[in-house]
This record gives structure tokens, C-alpha cells and sequence, in this order.
């Protein structure tokens, strides 16, 4: 037999492969270091900010420690202020949770046998809140301008808030009557409706955007921001009409990565006071935000016959099960299922 062949062993298991280990850190700071590491991995700047928040606030509830000297009892203690103390809801502690996973194993690489027996809060499922058309349309008449257009782009397309900001000149495709959503939640690509009542309006907003670009371009200021790599790639693809904003911040800003000052899209914030103002006004009392205007989307739809797995393309969901929340909506919401009260009260009246 041939050195080179390997002989084959009845009840021998294939050897598991090995994880590659991660890329040393040239940082010196700890929350610098996690960073370069969240970086490194190509997590969003949503994420990074998010992780950040939590693991500085680990230390400075326990006094500045380092974390490399606390474990299971210091992780524990943070977790149950959390969710005693501070009583905030299970998504809010397994944020907190997932950054100390991470600050742990991928940026001390530190073993971590003990988190196995960390109590992880179960999520439970929530009803969406849902307004009705004539709510909606109600919201959007104390709206006006840019907002205005926004809260319509939502409503109209389904789009998350993030995703509606970071549209591109380039994702916006009249003569297909789409709109191109590019890395949306968990990176994934889709492609959405562009609804026709939108169009005359979103050509206005490019408009008035090519003239923020142009004046941009005149005074030589840095080009938008690019994702990932592309901007070492392409130096000149951040100044390109294609690649601008189609909602321009009307002030330049920093860009926190990079520390370059260039022109960014909209604040989520500003927007997101802008409708909770409108929802004031409007009269109505439920807890209303612009991602419910994405739930009305996906509710309207299947309220007026479209078929769900054409709503769970539209919404970006990897299972329809996230998409079947909605069907619930509708079933509860006495659409579908006839209060025994009401046929009491129609017997009565047919008695008489």
C-alpha cells in the first residue's frame, strides 16, 4: 500500500475541523480593540456602536475593572441589575448579553465554559402594533416635506428606517418602477416596488439632492461614505452622483470610522421626532413609530388578498414564520372572527 493513501478504519470519526484563529489586534485601548475586531469581522456600524455601548457600560458598573480580571459572578451581577434593577425587556438583555459574548471570546479569547449556565431570557412573541389606513393617512397630513416623502417611502414600500436613509441615487430605478435595497438586515440584498404615486415626488427630492451634490463637488469636500472596501477600489465612487444619498443631511458631519467630514444621509432621530409628533396631532393613542408604518405595509397587503410569501419577499424575512405574525393581526382584530356579542345582539334585533 501506497504511503500516500490513507486507509480506512471502520468506526473511526472524521476528524472535526479546527477554527481558524482570529487575526491578532494592533489596538492597544480595550474598547478600541473591540472596534477593530467588530471591523475585522464586517459587522454593521449599528452593531459596533451598540457593542460598545454595552461592554463600556459592564466596566463602569463595576468600578473600571478590566475584564479580563471579572468571570461568571461579575456577568451575572451586570445581567440581573439589568433586568432587575433597570427592568429592561429581554431584547434590551440579550443585546447586552451578545456584546459580552463577544467582547469575551473573539476580543480577550478568553474560554468561556462558565456562560453556558448564564440564564438567557426567552423572548416573547409580541402583536405588532398596526394602524388602520385612515390612521395612516391621518399621520402623513401632519407631515410635510422631506418627512412627508419618508414616511410615504415607509408605508408605500415597507422599508425599514435604516434602509429607506442609506438609498443611493443609484437604487432608485423608474423605468423598472423599483427600488433596490442593498445589504439590508443581515446583509441581505432585495428589491422592493417603487409605487407610482412616489415618483414625480422622489425625482423633486433628486433634484434638490444633485444641487447639494454639486455644491458638494464645487467646494472639493470628501464623497459620501462607501461600504466596506469599495472606496479603496473606486477613490472616486464616493463623489459620483450615483452613489450619493437620496435623503442628504443638509449638514456635513464626521464620519465616525473614519474621522473624514463628509456628507451623511438623514438622522433616523429626526425623522423619528418629526412622526411621533405627527402621531400627537393626529389624536391617536397607540404607540406609534416609523417601523409601524412597516408593519401597515405588510398587514394593508394582506388585508387587500396578496399572498404572504409575496409579502415575506417584500419585508426581507429569511422564514415566513416572522411574516405570519401579521396573519394574526388580522385574525384577532375581528376580520376574520365574529364576536359572539355581536350575533346575540343581531338575534335580539331580529326578534323584535
Amino acid at each position: 500500500m501506497s504511503s500516500s493513501v490513507i486507509p480506512f478504519t471502520q468506526g473511526r470519526s472524521r476528524p472535526q475541523p479546527v477554527a481558524a484563529p482570529l487575526p491578532a489586534l494592533r489596538a492597544v485601548k480595550l474598547l478600541d480593540r473591540l472596534r477593530e475586531r467588530i471591523r475585522l469581522m464586517h459587522y454593521s456600524l449599528r452593531t459596533e456602536e451598540t457593542y460598545v455601548y454595552w461592554c463600556r457600560a459592564f466596566i463602569r458598573f463595576h468600578g473600571l475593572r478590566h475584564p479580563a480580571e471579572m468571570g461568571k459572578a461579575e456577568v451575572e451581577g451586570f445581567l440581573t441589575h439589568l433586568a432587575v434593577d433597570k427592568q429592561v425587556a429581554v431584547s434590551t438583555h440579550r443585546q447586552a448579553l451578545s456584546a459580552l459574548l463577544f467582547l469575551y471570546g473573539k476580543v480577550l479569547g478568553t474560554p468561556l465554559p462558565w456562560m453556558a449556565e448564564i440564564g438567557r431570557p426567552v423572548p416573547k412573541r409580541r402583536l405588532p402594533v398596526v394602524l388602520t389606513p385612515d390612521e395612516v393617512l391621518a399621520v402623513l397630513e401632519h407631515l410635510s416635506g422631506v418627512h412627508l416623502l419618508l414616511a410615504r417611502l415607509l408605508y408605500g414600500t415597507g422599508l425599514r428606517i435604516t434602509e429607506a436613509l442609506q438609498l443611493r441615487v443609484k437604487d432608485l430605478d423608474f423605468g423598472q418602477h423599483a427600488v433596490f435595497v442593498r445589504e439590508g438586515k443581515g446583509g441581505k440584498d432585495r428589491v422592493v416596488m417603487l409605487p407610482g404615486t412616489l415618483a414625480a415626488d422622489l425625482r423633486a427630492q433628486l433634484a434638490s439632492g444633485r444641487l447639494v451634490w454639486a455644491a458638494d463637488v464645487a467646494a472639493g469636500q470628501a464623497g459620501v461614505q462607501l461600504p466596506r472596501a469599495l472606496e479603496r477600489k473606486y477613490p472616486r465612487a464616493g463623489s459620483s452622483w450615483a452613489w450619493f444619498w437620496v435623503f442628504p443631511q443638509d449638514q456635513l458631519s464626521t464620519d465616525t470610522r473614519s474621522g473624514v467630514i463628509r456628507r451623511h444621509h438623514l438622522y433616523d432621530q429626526t425623522f423619528q421626532r418629526a412622526f411621533k409628533r405627527a402621531v400627537q396631532q393626529a389624536g391617536i393613542a397607540k404607540p406609534a413609530t416609523p417601523h409601524t408604518l412597516r408593519h401597515c405595509f405588510a398587514t394593508h397587503l394582506l388585508q387587500g388578498g396578496s399572498d404572504i410569501r409575496t409579502v415575506q419577499e417584500l419585508l426581507g424575512h429569511a422564514d415566513v414564520a416572522t411574516t405570519m405574525i401579521y396573519t394574526h393581526v388580522l385574525q384577532m382584530g375581528g376580520m376574520a372572527v365574529r364576536s359572539p356579542l355581536d350575533a346575540l345582539a343581531q338575534q335580539r334585533g331580529a326578534s323584535r
